[in-house]
């Protein structure tokens, strides 16, 4: 790619950061790492109406725990700051004159009892109310009004806005990287609001403005940004910019399939729609976080990645290295992308098999009381039995606990299972050949156990069963002889004596 890769991931700080916008910085991060470029925040903060405390903080640190972190943005490497809106208010006003001067731009003076004056006759006329080509010389702005007249009501302090001049009976040709060639008639635009009179620009004259102060090569952004593209194209014409290039990424589906997903989706079903956990400034209610949830950050963004884009391959597991060596906008798929909670799932559980039985037996101790004592070596060697069969770390305990403390009371219906007529004295004599077991290693109780049960012509379940009840209170967990050799003789032999004296 010959021209310098510059892409910015623009979230306003209104609340948490959603996993759409997460999946948007993702693709942002990709590309520019794919081109060797530059992956800029900024923080579009000018409707401070709506603007939440610990919102900015809460994107910055769940990008960061994402490993995606900005190469500029707020207090940052700030080669082309600020990088937050509200600090650059200053620099929009400048632009919206030099739009009205070119004839792209109007004033427009018309008071909100005016426009829903409109608005309700043509909805009497089962009409839609377009402010642009076919009305605007009829209505209260400076293209229906004389030059003296406009600048009358400025000098008196009138309200008004600047509004963009769209062109009438032209064709805009367009492009973007995902969806192809893009024709939109120009006579069903309307004239957006670019301006307003207390100062502040409106979302999409900031946006051009900064994209193009910050030399933003690529605008990598969601699918619901794409009936703006005929506005920004022609914002950038009647500037005299060269347009960045545009990629609209396919909404993420509620898992359903129909419908873009919500917090609602997530409360509903029970799975997190946020990186971290956020908590309310305002009523203190707290929203669940993949983090807190237990998802490991690797998973999280394989996940992501896959929800909209595909590498051409079978392959599925994929480290940040390999996603950015194999990242391709073309790839990236027009139609929206089903979010499925299983499958990522399916994706922490493989990254849980990555993570070193030492890391997760930090977490694990330091999250259970009972283990306050246990030596971690212990423990990462129980975490090394028993990962295979977890998602989460907060599974550990369920399939481990009976490694910590002998087990109280024995799975009703296991118990009906393993503990038949005769079963008592083939515990009993069970004991008999553990006692005597000096070398007590996995390979010794093996053989030792297995031979007696086949030198004997007992069947294997009418040992290995009520054995396994015995040491867990139920017919799950690991291999028996690991178990036994985790928890020492004296301890078997102790659990096998209890089963036999209670069941």
């Amino acid at each position: 790619m010959s021209k310098n890769v510059r892409v910015r991931f623009a979230p306003s700080p209104t609340g948490p950061l959603h996993i759409g916008g997460v999946r948007t910085a993702l693709f942002n991060y990709l590309f520019a790492k794919k081109h060797n470029g530059t992956f800029i925040l900024r923080i579009e903060d000018t409707d401070q109406n709506r603007y939440v405390d610990g919102a900015e903080n809460y994107i910055i640190n769940a990008l960061d725990w994402c490993n995606i972190p900005f190469d500029e943005g707020p207090d940052r490497n700030e080669k082309f700051g600020p990088y937050r809106q509200s600090e650059r208010k200053h620099l929009y006003k400048k632009y919206a004159d030099q739009l009205i001067a070119s004839g792209n731009a109007y004033y427009a003076f018309d008071t909100a009892e005016e426009l829903d004056a409109q608005r309700n006759q043509h909805e009497a006329n089962k009409l839609t109310f377009i402010y642009n080509w076919h009305n605007r010389l009829s209505l209260n702005n400076s293209l229906s009004l004389s030059v003296e007249e406009t600048q009358a009501k400025l000098d008196a302090g009138d309200n008004y806005v600047i509004r963009f001049k769209s062109p009438q009976d032209e064709t805009l040709h367009l492009k973007d990287i995902i969806r192809g060639d893009i024709e939109i008639d120009t006579n069903v635009l309307d004239d957006k609001v670019l301006f307003k009179s207390d100062g502040m620009p409106t979302y999409h004259l900031a946006n051009i403005v900064d994209d193009h102060l910050m030399e933003i090569s690529h605008v990598i952004r969601g699918e619901e940004w794409l009936p703006s593209l005929a506005l920004h194209v022609q914002l950038y014409n009647a500037l005299g910019w060269e347009a960045p290039e545009f990629a609209h990424l396919p909404l993420i589906l509620k898992p359903t399939g129909k419908g873009k997903l919500s917090k609602r989706d997530g409360d509903k079903l029970g799975f997190p729609v946020f990186p971290l956990e956020w908590k309310d400034p305002k009523d203190g209610s707290i929203s669940k976080g993949y983090n807190e949830e237990g998802y490991f950050s690797d998973a999280v963004v394989n996940f992501l990645a896959f929800l909209g884009w595909n590498p051409g391959t079978e392959q599925e597991i994929f480290n940040l290295e390999e996603l950015i060596g194999s990242f391709d906008l073309l790839r990236v798929n027009k139609a929206g992308a089903r979010f499925d909670p299983d499958k990522i799932k399916w994706f922490n559980h493989h990254y849980m098999q990555e993570q070193s039985n030492d890391d997760l037996a930090d977490v694990f101790k330091s999250r259970h009381q009972e283990l306050a004592t246990i030596d971690v070596n212990y423990i990462s060697l129980v975490v090394g039995l028993i990962k295979e069969r977890a998602t989460f770390i907060s599974d550990f305990w369920s399939l481990s606990n009976f490694f910590f403390i002998t087990p109280e009371v024995y799975d009703e219906k296991a118990s009906k299972k393993a503990f038949k007529e005769g079963t008592k004295d083939l515990m009993t004599s069970l004991v008999s050949i553990v006692d005597p077991i000096i070398d007590f290693e996995v390979e010794t109780l093996q053989n030792d156990i297995k031979g007696w049960i086949t030198s004997n012509e007992i069947g294997f379940g009418k040992v290995m069963m009520p054995l396994r009840l015995a040491l867990v209170g139920s017919l799950q967990g690991p291999d028996v002889f690991d178990i036994m050799f985790m928890i020492g003789k004296a301890e078997t032999i102790k659990r096998i004596q209890k089963v036999i004296d209670t069941l």
